[in-house]
């Protein structure tokens, strides 16, 4: 049994392969004997990598990438800004024709991500322009991270 542990840890990898592919593994130990490894006989325990995220059902086994870059941070709030500006336009009464003009308070935590996603922040809420204000305070609050709220100004074209 020792020679397996020693095996073992060193060929991880290969046995489990083996087991998952024709449900045994056969090892030689050092005193000519065999020893068949059955997937009743072994544990294999899935660990997460960081930065991943790796779910497994037999043979299958997936691994997603889940580090958040600024890029994806940055898209990931210009979507909230469609979402909020969507529900404004809803409120309003808006038609889904309407063209629309956007003044967003400025505040560090997303001037960037609406600066660089504005076409895309424009084309989905028929925007003409989206303009961020410094000291703005008309329109409605909406929050739009977690404790981070600004007012949203839309009028009708």
């Amino acid at each position: 049994m020792k020679d397996l542990q020693l095996f073992a840890n060193e060929n991880q990898a290969l046995i489990i392969k083996q087991i998952e592919m024709d449900s045994s593994y056969s090892f030689n130990a050092a005193d000519g004997s065999t020893i068949e490894l059955l997937p009743e006989d072994v544990e294999i325990i899935p660990v997460d990598i960081p930065g991943w995220k790796v779910a497994n059902s037999g043979a299958l086994t997936v691994a997603l990438d889940v580090t958040l870059t600024e890029e994806l941070k940055r898209e990931g709030l210009a979507r909230e800004f469609v979402n909020r500006i969507q529900n404004l336009r809803k409120e309003a009464g808006f038609e889904v024709t309407d063209k629309i003009s956007v003044k967003i308070g400025a505040h560090q935590a997303f001037n960037e991500a609406v600066e660089a996603n504005s076409e895309y922040i424009r084309s989905q809420v028929l925007a003409e322009s989206i303009v961020l204000v410094e000291q703005f305070s008309a329109g409605q609050t909406v929050e739009i991270d977690e404790g981070v709220s600004t007012n949203i100004e839309i009028n009708k074209l």
